[in-house]
């Protein structure tokens, strides 16, 4: 048996009778009533010689080298010095006044909840259980790499003209501090042009719907090429099957990956990305507010302390607060330093104010809470709720 040669993607013409290896468009009485062709696609996976062995880059694949380490720093890092003296701050505890409008705002934010409580309820009693929020921020830029392609229509090619730079040695934008960010970057001189496999570098593909032919069996007269007794189907003017939508008759499609461009453009993507790694520790209170409410308050910042390696807190009255300072500033150094470049730290204490608020009404007493700078409440035994549905 002959063998036909195998042509180049830049050597076919278009798809039709001039493409070995795929059927002809369908078109005529013949090939309206030709039956479905195979319906199997070219492959769709990157085969490995799609991929080039890049000096620096022999660990990319097509889904990614994982993170990359950042290199030895060439000078020793600066070495990290003691945080401002914190001030000596008291929050004073909040009025009654501030603590019943924080309470009606809250009620009236509440569709079944009537104002009455509000109104006649008497504060007995307002405790403060004001606490601290410890918080370390870790900014850090990290690295990957992986193959990526994209249809060729005259995109330099620059492969082993020169070596590649190392993806730690690529400039990338600025960051600002703390804000967290993303760039990909194209590495040079690792662009080369293949074939595309998607379509074995034909530009088409066979169309799925009528699995290469052109046509389908025809959905009127279900390819009997009648309707009714010896009435003419006019859908598909008695031959039984009509031309596929999905492709116009012609048996394929543009292929999706290349565009019909037959060629790809194949180059390693770095992926630039900056984080802000945060941490936070609230001490432990006995108001009986969960720690999950403080969460999404702030509050008063009695501390801030930011430069390229902060320096374990030490001497703030509560030792609580010591203690997971020491122990977050070693995590963090020790955990994002393996696998991404440390950029800034930032470490914080906010004086978060907690007042618990008791009141009687109807002979009957309640608590409430009012917390953070926004005077947020919470309170789990409101007494005047009623049931209510939407029309």
């Amino acid at each position: 048996m002959d063998s036909k040669p195998i042509l180049s993607g830049g050597q076919h013409k278009k798809y039709g009778i001039d493409n070995p290896g795929f059927p002809p468009a369908a078109t005529g009485t013949a090939a309206m009533m030709a039956p479905p062709a195979d319906g199997s696609q070219g492959p769709s996976a990157p085969p490995v010689s799609l991929f080039d062995n890049m000096p620096g880059y022999e660990g990319t694949g097509a889904g990614g080298g994982g993170f990359l380490p950042p290199p030895m720093p060439a000078y020793p890092a600066p070495q990290p010095t003691p945080g401002p003296e914190q001030p000596q701050w008291n929050i004073p505890s909040i009025t009654e006044d501030t603590a019943r409008d924080a309470f009606s705002l809250y009620v009236s934010s509440k569709c079944c909840y009537s104002s009455a409580p509000v109104k006649d309820g008497v504060i007995t009693n307002m405790e403060a259980f004001n606490t601290y929020r410890y918080r370390l921020e870790t900014f850090t830029e990290s690295r990957s790499t992986e193959w990526n392609h994209e249809p060729y229509h005259g995109q330099p090619v620059d492969a082993f003209s020169q070596q590649p730079p190392g993806p730690w040695d690529i400039p990338a934008r600025a960051p600002t501090f703390f804000v967290e960010g993303e760039q990909k970057i194209k590495v040079p001189y690792t662009s080369s042009m293949k074939p595309c496999h998607g379509c074995v570098g034909m530009g088409r593909n066979p169309c799925k719907d009528c699995a290469g032919s052109g046509n389908k069996v025809c959905w009127v007269c279900n390819g009997s090429g009648y309707r009714h007794g010896d009435d003419r189907c006019l859908q598909c003017s008695g031959r039984g099957r009509e031309n596929c939508t999905q492709c116009q008759g012609q048996g394929s499609k543009l292929c999706d990956m290349c565009r019909g461009k037959q060629q790809l453009l194949v180059y390693i993507n770095l992926t630039v990305k900056w984080t802000n790694n945060t941490d936070d520790y609230v001490v432990e209170q006995s108001s009986g507010l969960q720690l999950a409410n403080l969460s999404k308050v702030t509050g008063k910042e009695l501390f801030r302390d930011s430069q390229y390696m902060v320096y374990p807190l030490m001497g703030f009255p509560d030792p609580m607060v010591v203690q997971a300072a020491q122990r977050l500033v070693g995590d963090h150094q020790g955990k994002f330093s393996q696998t991404s470049r440390i950029l800034q730290q930032r470490q914080t204490i906010e004086l978060i104010p907690v007042t618990k608020v008791t009141y009687t009404w109807k002979g009957k007493t309640y608590i409430y809470f009012v917390y953070g700078n926004e005077f947020k409440v919470h309170t789990n035994d409101y007494p005047a709720t009623c049931c209510c549905s939407l029309m």
